[in-house]
């Protein structure tokens, strides 16, 4: 077997069945027709390498067949919208709720900055625990503990009781966000990941949305529990779903088919009973907790975690504090202000639509063009893309929010940048996976990290700040930090490759 030379380990490019998919001096090898490739499995298209080579084992995930693989994207898609969709839904409901514990609105919003907080806790916690006990125990757990203190913030009758209530949900809800990637690796092969992160991430950046819209036209007319009375029922369905058609996704790929461990029955699969004891297979507890932490110290890892934390941030800031913005300079009410929301919904699936084709074409082109080889900071370019569409938003809402502009024109700048997140989300998110394949989970979890700590970070002093200094100072200022974060993106670019070959492999126990 060849070996990189930098490394000193096996090259992927001959052992398609180890954990690295590619040489970190190489890059990965897509399109090759000399003998060395000859015999390797290929796409529909005939020239397409599968990475990774699929097994012969009708229980491997990639052998799956594309009605199942896509349904359980869907699920885990559904289940990822829900804690953004939750904790966005106290964005609206703060202000009755405000009313009935007489307290200020930005009080009230504790609660909220507890839960966002905790949404990227839950999501590194996440996939330590299934790299150990599996994929799907993890995500039925989860997900049943979600739906209880769901409905515990809908009964809750203090301040108090609802925030306790809504920083666990926060944990507990994350569980698809944190952990989706790692679903997304397991059944599909490369070329055709891009597409599904679209997919997935798409969920997520719509679900901030659809809470406060949501939330703002049933107020209107009835009280502020029931908003999370339906966000109960929602992820109750997404349990209902992760019992009768989730599936175990991991498959380890060192171990011959005739050797794997027995699957079980789903009901065993389901409560983890199936991977407890193939356990021993696996990474030990200590492995799988130190998993993350291994991760987050690459640097390229850390650096593109670094640059989301500083563009992203800015959405949860506006999401939990619009409507405080609103109210007065509009005399919106909640009926208004749903209807304000139907702005980014519309706006995150252009980009869902542009990036569907963009992130295609970006990779396509590169390996077109080198000989059939790709890099993971080719993915980076997309940024190119998205980064004018986010500073030219920022500075228009603030200027919008401070001088009064129509409405109509403050809804536009607003939806320039969220239009440019979803294209930034989906590129951040591949450029992580195909750098560590086999960190999908781990690398997901740390992007969600840091989207949420911005959020968390900035949510405890958007509106003072507006006040402070004026919307169009403090989102100038938001534009300028995304801005020099864009350097982060050109740093990467050109010494991203570097970096990873320096740093060297995770040498993970398992994928």
């Amino acid at each position: 077997m060849a070996e990189d030379k930098e490394l000193g380990q096996p090259t992927a490019v001959e052992d398609f069945g180890g954990l690295h998919e590619f040489k970190n001096a190489e890059g990965y090898v897509i399109d090759a027709s000399d003998p060395e490739h000859a015999n390797l499995k290929r796409a529909r298209d005939g020239h397409t390498i599968l990475l990774p080579q699929p097994s012969s084992d009708p229980n491997d995930p990639l052998n799956w067949s594309r009605f199942k693989k896509h349904l359980i994207l869907i699920i885990i898609s559904m289940t990822a919208f829900l804690p953004d969709y939750g904790s966005a839904t106290g964005a609206v409901t703060l202000l009755p709720q405000s009313v009935v514990w007489d307290m200020s609105p930005d009080h009230v919003n504790h609660s909220q900055v507890g839960n966002v907080f905790m949404l990227g806790a839950g999501g590194v916690v996440v996939v330590a625990l299934s790299a150990y006990f599996g994929r799907l125990p993890v995500l039925f757990y989860f997900i049943v503990l979600a739906t209880a203190t769901a409905i515990w913030c809908a009964a809750a009758q203090s301040f108090e009781s609802f925030m306790a209530a809504r920083i666990l949900n926060g944990f507990f809800s994350t569980v698809a966000q944190g952990g989706g990637l790692m679903f997304i690796f397991d059944m599909f092969f490369f070329h055709e990941r891009a597409r599904k992160i679209n997919i997935w991430a798409a969920f997520i950046i719509l679900s901030p949305y659809f809470g406060p819209l949501f939330a703002a036209f049933i107020i209107s007319t009835q009280k502020w529990q029931i908003p999370f009375w339906v966000y109960v029922a929602e992820t109750a369905l997404c349990l209902v779903l992760i019992i009768l058609f989730a599936e175990e996704t991991y498959y380890d790929r060192r171990i011959p088919a005739a050797s794997q461990p027995p699957r079980g029955s789903h009901i065993t699969r389901l409560l983890g009973i199936a991977q407890w004891k193939s356990r021993h297979l696996r990474n030990t507890f200590g492995q799988a907790c130190m998993r993350p932490i291994k991760v987050a110290l690459k640097p390229t890892v850390f650096l593109s975690c670094l640059y989301y934390l500083l563009t992203f941030a800015w959405v949860v800031g506006i999401n939990t504090t619009l409507a405080i913005f609103l109210t007065p300079l509009y005399n919106f009410g909640p009926l208004q202000i749903g209807y304000f929301y139907f702005t980014p919904i519309v706006a995150a699936l252009l980009g869902e639509i542009t990036g569907h084709w963009l992130h295609d074409f970006i990779a396509s082109r590169y390996i077109r063009t080198h000989a059939g080889h790709f890099e993971p900071e080719v993915r980076l370019r997309a940024m190119w893309v998205a980064t004018p569409f986010v500073l030219a938003g920022l500075v228009g809402l603030g200027f919008c929010l401070e001088d009064g502009y129509h409405y109509m024109v403050t809804s536009l700048f607003w939806g320039l940048y969220v239009f440019g997140i979803m294209i930034t989300t989906v590129g951040l998110n591949a450029y992580n996976l195909d750098s560590y394949p086999e960190a999908s989970g781990e690398t997901a979890a740390w992007v969600n990290f840091c989207r949420t700590t911005g959020g968390f970070i900035i949510s405890y002093f958007q509106v003072t700040w507006a006040n402070a200094q004026g919307t169009k100072t403090s989102f100038g200022i938001q534009a300028a930090i995304c801005a020099a974060a864009f350097g982060l993106i050109v740093f990467l670019q050109v010494f991203g490759k570097r970096l990873r070959v320096w740093s060297g492999a995770l040498d993970f126990a398992t994928a």
